[in-house]
């Protein structure tokens, strides 16, 4: 077989404004409820696709992948080859697979999110496939479920879909990149260990046991109309304002999950706490937190700079400026 049958890609990760959390289908990775994401450049990660090897084999930031990680690639893989036909599928022979990311894993950054949205571009361009945002989209969302709305850039919609087979869940971008050119989205990263509970248990975690699911996901649904005229007429304040809520009621429902489940470190309360004293000052400063202890500020670029002096004041160990991203991208 030829060698040929190889590939590199790029994406960024995102960081939801509206929340996804739980799913309704673990199978077919189908989310309870919508969501709306912003890309986050220059954060970004690279994945690279070989065929043609004896085996398959993963490799994640120089590190061999072993159970559920590695079970994920081999099953976006193997779901690839599904576009192939008989003759060149029985020739691709196993697949391997390397990731590299610039940003820490499984910190509550995206990072799977931005890996899976990689690996769905780089398999296409492998197997010689057309550009295609949906079927990427869903690729990629047999992964990561967020890692859909990483496919294209800019402010993305998850709908959450109706059909069994999952064919209509699948994200699309609502606006570009270039939309919001004076957005801002300050990364405080203060902590790079990973979670004790990673977003796929502590979701169904909290869908089996928190009393207070049933009314996240109605919520949830219901702000993410308001979200988009927010980003549409470009609105910072009800962004904000949006964002910190949503994330807030998404913790709550994993705080009253039984036992309860918390992502937050006293850091973290720090940080939020001092951006509620920041805008009596007359700072633009929101949070929006993921399932991790790393908060995201949203700001201005005016702002941009002062937030990240104030997070680093506030034990920091990196602080990170990121603006609305682009699409994900094939590598040459």
């Amino acid at each position: 077989m030829s060698s040929s049958f190889e590939a590199s890609a790029t994406a960024h990760p995102n960081i939801a404004l509206v929340k996804y959390w739980g799913k309704r289908d673990e199978t077919q990775v189908l989310p309870h409820q919508s969501s709306l994401s912003v890309t986050l450049a220059p954060l970004s990660i690279l994945a690279r696709v070989e065929f043609g090897h004896p085996k398959n084999e993963v490799e994640i930031n120089g590190v061999v992948a072993v159970g559920s990680e590695r079970d994920r690639v081999i099953h976006l893989v193997e779901r690839s080859k599904l576009w192939c036909s008989p003759p060149v599928r029985s020739q691709l022979g196993g697949a391997r697979v390397a990731t590299r990311g610039d940003f820490p894993k499984s910190a509550g950054l995206a990072s799977s999110a931005a890996a899976f949205a990689a690996l769905a571009v780089a398999l296409r361009e492998a197997l010689k496939l057309p550009r295609d945002t949906r079927e990427e989209s869903i690729l990629a969302r047999l992964g990561s479920g967020s890692a859909c709305r990483s496919i294209q850039g800019g402010f993305c919609l998850w709908d959450r879909g109706q059909r069994e087979d999952g064919n209509d869940s699948f994200s699309r971008q609502l606006f570009p990149a270039d939309h919001w050119p004076d957005l801002r989205l300050v990364v405080a990263v203060l902590s790079r260990q990973e979670k004790d509970v990673g977003s796929r248990d502590g979701m169904r975690h909290t869908v089996h046991s928190s009393p207070y699911y049933p009314a996240w996901v109605k919520d949830a649904e219901a702000e993410i109309p308001r979200a988009i005229e927010h980003i549409k007429s470009r609105n910072l304040e009800a962004l904000g304002e949006l964002a910190e809520r949503n994330a807030w009621r998404m913790h709550a429902t994993a705080f009253a999950a039984d036992p309860p489940l918390s992502y937050l470190l006293p850091s973290t309360l720090g940080v939020i706490l001092r951006l509620r004293e920041e805008r009596k000052r007359g700072k633009p400063f929101w949070f929006t937190l993921d399932a991790g202890p790393n908060p995201v500020i949203l700001t201005d670029a005016a702002h941009q700079d002062e937030a990240l002096q104030l997070v680093k004041e506030l034990g920091a160990d990196q602080a990170i400026a990121c603006l609305p991203g682009g699409d994900a991208q094939r590598e040459a």
